[in-house]
């Protein structure tokens, strides 16, 4: 039933476009702010094509669309995922391999789930790390309600700047991204750079096909991907390239 429901939940919805203001679709009760967004898969293709030998992480929703377009060894699909936990884990793995490019993929809702983990990343400085939070303003697998980050659940009506407290948290470097062309542009500049980096993609939900999938079974998948981190760290130390 529940499953039902989200999927009317979803086929109700309409997104509207209102410029300057804030949307409520009255029918469902699902509320976006106004503004400049991008489509998530197409972020995530620019991505691909920049990201080399970086170990990629991905949790949550972004992990359906990116292992739609990504076979790599170096990917993990944090799937099942601890909500809050990728960007934890993407700077565990940063520090134990400092020659590494370590990039992690995560939500605004998972985000908001572990802000220390901000504090955290800015007071070790992994020059390494890039992490990439993909704000899409509401909680998609639920049903796409409005987190608290979001600015229609918030009293002053504005979004929460998730940049801007990454960069206070301590992150060298700290993006915004609203528009395709501007991110297709800075792409490789942006995950080459030395980080701490934080990157924030403003993009537009998903509306269906909208919870994410474990691409196999889990602990065949952890073990897999140890032993290529091992294999990478090996090689690391041998002083390989």
């Amino acid at each position: 039933m529940a499953g039902i429901c989200r999927a009317k939940t979803f086929a109700a919805r309409r997104w509207q476009s209102e410029k300057g203001r804030t949307v409520v679709d009255a029918e469902v009760g699902v509320a976006r702010a106004d503004g400049p967004r991008m489509p998530l898969v197409e972020c995530l293709r620019v991505l691909r094509a920049v990201r080399g030998e970086a170990v990629v992480i991905s949790c949550m929703g972004n992990s359906r669309e990116w292992q739609s377009i990504s076979d790599h060894p170096l990917d993990f699909h944090y799937v099942p995922s601890s909500m809050g936990q990728a960007s934890s884990l993407g700077l565990g793995l940063a520090l134990a391999l400092p020659q590494t490019r370590v990039i992690v993929l995560n939500g605004d809702g998972s985000t908001l789930m572990n802000l220390g983990s901000l504090v955290t990343i800015g007071a070790r400085g992994p020059a390494n790390l890039t992490l990439i939070v993909v704000d899409n303003g509401v909680y998609e697998v639920t049903g796409g309600q409005p987190h608290c980050g979001a600015a229609p659940a918030r009293a002053d009506g504005k979004d929460l700047a998730f940049d801007a407290i990454a960069r206070v948290a301590g992150f060298v470097n700290a993006y915004r991204f609203e528009k395709l062309s501007d991110w297709s542009d800075r792409a490789a500049e942006v995950v080459a750079s030395t980080g701490p980096t934080f990157v924030l993609w403003r993009v537009w939900p998903i509306r269906e096909n909208f919870a994410p999938r474990s691409p196999g079974n889990g602990p065949a998948r952890a073990a897999a991907f140890r032993r290529e981190l091992a294999a990478r760290r090996t090689t690391e130390r041998a002083g390989g390239p």
